[in-house]
């Protein structure tokens, strides 16, 4: 059962809410899209170099384990930021066909 605080939403209070969130979401994700590509770029390159320079066993595993593990992150962190965007665009259009239903 819905509640009359539910019901009582307006269209010009949903405007006042999403509006600014998409405006800022819309500009973050793309910024952060570009940061995380490029630190992951640099680390991932400084594990490599680290991983080239091992000399004993234990240093070539443990380097080789960084360096795994470093490319599973920033590959998860960047198909959850594309995710995000991807998302933010489906919002958008259900935000844009939204009406405000009062019973």
């Amino acid at each position: 059962m819905f509640s009359p605080a539910i019901l009582a939403i307006s269209e010009k209070d949903l405007n006042s809410v999403v509006k600014p969130l998409l405006e800022v979401l819309g500009v973050v994700v793309p910024v952060l899209l570009t940061v995380v590509g490029a630190v992951g770029a640099i680390w991932v390159i400084f594990l490599g170099v680290k991983y080239a320079k091992a000399e004993e066993p234990q240093e070539h595993e443990k380097a080789r384990n960084s360096l795994k593990n470093a490319i599973i992150g920033f590959v998860l962190i960047f198909v959850l930021l594309v995710a995000l965007q991807l998302a933010l665009g489906i919002f958008t259009n259900w935000y844009r066909t939204y009406e405000v239903n009062t019973y």
